[in-house]
């Protein structure tokens, strides 16, 4: 139990060095825009770390910027607020959508379209925000869009096909809040939680041109099988609601950058990794499929290493998804983390963790839920020996349960910074 001890330490480092990589107060004041020598600026942020975001733009811009011409409005989730002293920060609804998202929407829209063309739009994305920043196309109601939200995270679809669903059946959502604050120049800085950092699906790419057609939503909602309200199928056929494409005016002076990305979170664990006396497999920063599969693969890589006698660290990041069958309570990092552990059957020497580096996994929408769980050569014993089925519990989607029956839920709360998933396999040569 002393290695399972030291490993799980050593995971837990690995995790807040990945996260403290990518927290905006180090990869966001050195992106910042000078602000506008005549008009406003206008900050306007949504997603999980919208909270720290704009607590750290707010406390460049003091002094700076006189208060009568800095405006705006953050949206972030439950629990994921911070202190500001003039951009107010509402807390909403992840990852369904609610009234409080709704109303922060409705506001951030008014306050882009009262900008004009010597203000400055300053766009502070992460993940998260496609929730968070929730204006239903007409004629849908919010039950409407939270039911298909539901549907979408069932259905086992990948986030980029979520967030080309949801982009034509958005207001601000595919371009449109660029188009609304047009001719003001908008300015947008993002942190990424996608895999391959693609701007059009980030928060839904509200501020870039969308590639993706309204025929490309329907085509995923026939391939899923989804079954959708008929106001929902309605919209998904208006050729109003298709979204501007490359070339729209609305883009053309407008500026993005992403200062923070999950290989910067990778990057930074691999180095405290390597400094701990592991070598490392990076395995990518942009996995993707069915947890319990990607689960399956790393422990047999996993596997060949102990046998190998080799004492090394396998990371990767990425957005795993998960099918849901059953009816039980986890996320992908806790799926993937069951799946995993019953994959080791008990390898010795072998201890992972698997988390969201935004603090929670699934769950509830709570800020304490769990942002995923450890796994160790003792997990399956353990948890017979607690009369836990490991199984049985995978079959039912039902990992929260499993894990919190023998204590190896992590819950560190929010991190009020979101680049995807992170995980990590450590391997040590066990004691004879």
């Amino acid at each position: 139990m002393i290695l399972a001890a030291q490993s799980r330490e050593l995971l837990e480092s690995l995790f807040r060095t990945a996260v403290a990589a990518v927290h905006p107060s180090r990869c966001l004041p050195p992106n910042l825009p000078d602000p506008p020598p005549r008009g406003r600026l206008v900050v306007l942020a949504a997603g999980k770390a919208a909270g720290s975001l704009t607590e750290v733009a707010e406390g460049h811009y003091l002094g700076l910027v006189p208060e009568s011409r800095l405006d705006g409005i953050a949206v972030t989730r439950h629990g994921y607020g911070r202190p500001t002293r003039y951009i107010p920060v509402i807390e909403a609804g992840h990852p369904v959508p609610d009234e409080a998202g709704l109303a922060g929407t409705e506001r951030a829209l008014v306050l882009a379209d009262s900008t004009g063309e010597h203000d400055i739009v300053l766009v502070l994305l992460s993940g998260g925000a496609s929730a968070n920043w929730i204006a239903p196309a007409a004629g849908i109601t919010l039950a409407e869009k939270q039911a298909t939200t539901r549907a979408l995270l069932r259905s086992g679809a990948n986030i980029g096909e979520i967030n080309c669903v949801r982009k034509h059946l958005s207001r601000i959502k595919g371009g449109r809040l660029a188009r609304r604050a047009y001719p003001s120049k908008v300015v947008t800085l993002a942190i990424s939680d996608v895999p391959g950092d693609d701007p059009a699906v980030i928060g839904s790419g509200p501020t870039v041109p969308d590639p993706t057609t309204l025929e490309d939503a329907r085509a995923i909602v026939r391939e899923y099988r989804l079954e959708l309200p008929a106001t929902v199928m309605r919209a998904l056929a208006d050729s109003d609601n298709e979204s501007p494409k490359p070339g729209h005016k609305a883009f053309a002076q407008n500026t993005y950058r992403i200062i923070a990305r999950p290989a910067d979170a990778l990057a930074a664990a691999e180095a405290r990794a390597r400094q701990a006396g592991y070598d490392c497999m990076v395995l990518g920063d942009r996995l993707q499929g069915e947890a319990r599969e990607v689960a399956a693969e790393h422990a047999r890589l996993a596997r060949e290493a102990a046998a190998g006698g080799r004492r090394v660290a396998l990371l990767s990041g990425g957005e795993l998804t998960v099918t849901l069958r059953g009816g039980g309570r986890g996320g992908p990092n806790q799926e993937y983390a069951l799946a995993l552990a019953i994959y080791l059957d008990g390898a010795k020497g072998v201890a992972a963790l698997a988390a969201d580096t935004d603090g929670t996994d699934g769950g509830r929408g709570k800020p304490d839920d769990p942002a995923g769980a450890f796994v160790d050569d003792t997990t399956l014993a353990r948890a017979r020996a607690a009369g836990l089925d490991p199984a049985a519990f995978l079959a039912d989607n039902d990992s929260t349960r499993f894990f919190n029956g023998i204590g190896d839920l992590f819950t560190p709360g929010p991190t009020f910074t979101n680049v995807t998933d992170f995980r990590a396999i450590v391997v040590d040569r066990p004691s004879s």
